[in-house]
């Protein structure tokens, strides 16, 4: 099988396994509405796996509005958790996970909250396959800062150079590279 090399799979979450892209977009659409603020489609994407904190930032910087970025980051988040669990599905990329589950120590590293990341699995049923879970809150420097899945190797017992990482961001494969890893772009599977 074409992982046999790597001693861990490091899978991000949003986009990458499972689809919460369009509800995230929801949220934002609704969130900034309540202001009268506007943010690009394309811009947002440019920011995947930035934490929330972040992507506000950048919309209120856009909008040049007078507003704090964590506030708007938490009232972006309760939006998202009002729906959610009731809309969000794995990707197929999950079938990679089911097929190496019990053959390799695997983690997720995403820029979400933990409280939010370990709901969505939980809910899923899928967390029982995920040694670790490194979200947004675990880390000090984010993606593209190798931060995130470094931790995922640590946690996980392998070496960063043994370790392969699932993601669908810039960011996020800049990440990968900046912790030594191998990474597939599954934006392009």
């Amino acid at each position: 099988m074409m992982y046999e090399r790597y001693d861990g799979l490091i899978f991000d979450m949003d986009g990458t396994i499972l689809d919460t892209e369009p509800t995230h977009r929801k949220a934002w659409r609704d969130v900034l509405g309540r202001y009268g603020m506007q943010f690009d489609e394309q811009a947002m994407v440019a920011l995947n796996g930035s934490p929330t904190w972040r992507i506000a930032q950048a919309v209120i910087e856009l909008n040049q509005a007078d507003l704090c970025p964590h506030a708007l980051a938490r009232e972006k988040t309760a939006a998202v958790q009002a729906m959610l669990l009731d809309t969000v599905r794995p990707l197929p990329l999950i079938d990679v996970v089911k097929a190496w589950h019990g053959r390799r120590p695997m983690a997720v590293g995403t820029g979400s909250e933990s409280a939010m990341a370990e709901a969505l699995l939980a809910h899923l049923g899928l967390r029982r396959y995920f040694t670790a879970v490194v979200a947004a809150d675990h880390v000090q420097h984010h993606k593209p800062a190798p931060d995130t899945f470094l931790r995922c190797a640590t946690l996980m017992g392998v070496a960063p150079e043994k370790c392969v990482v699932f993601e669908d961001a810039d960011f996020g494969l800049e990440a990968a590279r900046l912790a030594g890893m191998d990474a597939v772009d599954v934006r392009l599977l």
